[in-house]
């Protein structure tokens, strides 16, 4: 572990003590230090289950946004295989920001699409930490409409805080991009499937996860503006981040709740930067998962299934539905 969260204090201290117990001079062949080694592991995994177990949705926003949280090339390297970039919008430039590949999943051919925050600061430059101009989503319409050509599925990876609201973007017509994003998804005649993988940040992400299936990460956030940001309007004050996260419902269980999301990926103890390699093994099994279910749906009503979703998001019916009950 790199960073830790202010609420990770105490798991901090504990993994310290593990640390210098592994570098005392003769730990392997101490019985006395093995046992006590064992004795800090258990302790620390009693409290990361005591702390995570009762999150607030603020230090949910805290988690999804972990610096050590698994990105959108993380999953790409660990769930696919022959990926190659697409690059460009044909109009403007390539927005690093969003990301786009042709590859395979479980051996099938699939069209990739996703946000990239990068993981250093001279990296999240780069990739604009994640947030996209109209040339990123136009990048994602072009893929959406070769996936369409092909009849490949498409598979959209979301993590942004929004998309950016420069001067720039607004000129090149950043909100026009992000309505002809969502149109495309909707007239897809191809299955999509998308994974709120960290932040889910207003039209920037819906822009991305107007799917068949919507399934987000257990600690993940999916929101139509962040925290900082409701607060800065409602009580003209970002310090009531914790308030505005409360009222959002922008947790995993809450938007499965309303059925706003179709399923939810569960994470490793103590969040998916603890242990990445189990959490892109809860990913692969979730995707094999929404692809049976799109199997039994015939090809003609793909397109259906989809906007009908969309249109019954909301209603009492929606809510309750045993619709998606294979999840």
């Amino acid at each position: 572990m790199k960073h830790y969260l202010e609420f990770e204090k105490p798991i901090a201290e504990i993994d310290a003590q593990i640390t210098d117990l592994k570098a005392t001079p003769g730990f392997k062949g101490n019985k006395e230090f093995r046992e006590t080694l064992k004795r800090l592991e258990e302790m620390n995994l009693k409290k990361l289950k005591a702390i995570y177990s009762k999150l607030t949705p603020w230090q949910k926003c805290l988690v999804a946004r972990h610096a050590d949280r698994p990105h959108f090339i993380d999953y790409v390297n660990a769930l696919f295989t022959e990926a190659t970039p697409l690059a460009g919008d044909r109009n403007f430039a390539d927005d690093k920001a969003v990301t786009g590949l042709l590859a395979r999943f479980d051996d099938h051919p699939v069209v990739v699409i996703g946000m990239e925050k990068g993981k250093d600061t001279k990296n999240r430059i780069h990739h604009n930490f994640g947030m996209a101009r109209p040339e990123g989503y136009r990048k994602a319409i072009r893929l959406m409409e070769l996936a369409n050509r092909f009849t490949l599925p498409v598979i959209t990876l979301v993590d942004t805080p929004g998309a950016y609201p420069g001067q720039g973007a607004e000129a090149r017509g950043q909100s026009e991009a992000i309505a002809r994003s969502i149109e495309k998804s909707l007239d897809l005649e191809v299955p999509m499937i998308a994974i709120i993988i960290g932040e889910g940040g207003s039209g920037g992400a819906v822009a991305l996860a107007t799917a068949n299936r919507v399934m987000m990460l257990e600690n993940s956030v999916y929101s139509v503006i962040s925290p900082e940001g409701c607060a800065s309007i409602l009580w003209k004050s970002s310090e009531m981040m914790n308030s505005a996260a409360e009222a959002l419902k922008l947790t995993a269980a809450d938007l499965k709740k309303f059925g706003v999301i179709d399923q939810i990926i569960g994470e490793p103890e103590g969040g998916a930067h603890r242990d990445p390699k189990k959490t892109f093994v809860n990913t692969r099994k979730a995707l094999r998962m929404a692809f049976k279910s799109l199997d039994e749906i015939d090809p003609k009503q793909i397109k259906q299934d989809r906007y009908k979703k969309f249109i019954a998001m909301g209603s009492p019916k929606r809510k309750n539905s045993k619709r998606f009950s294979f999840l």
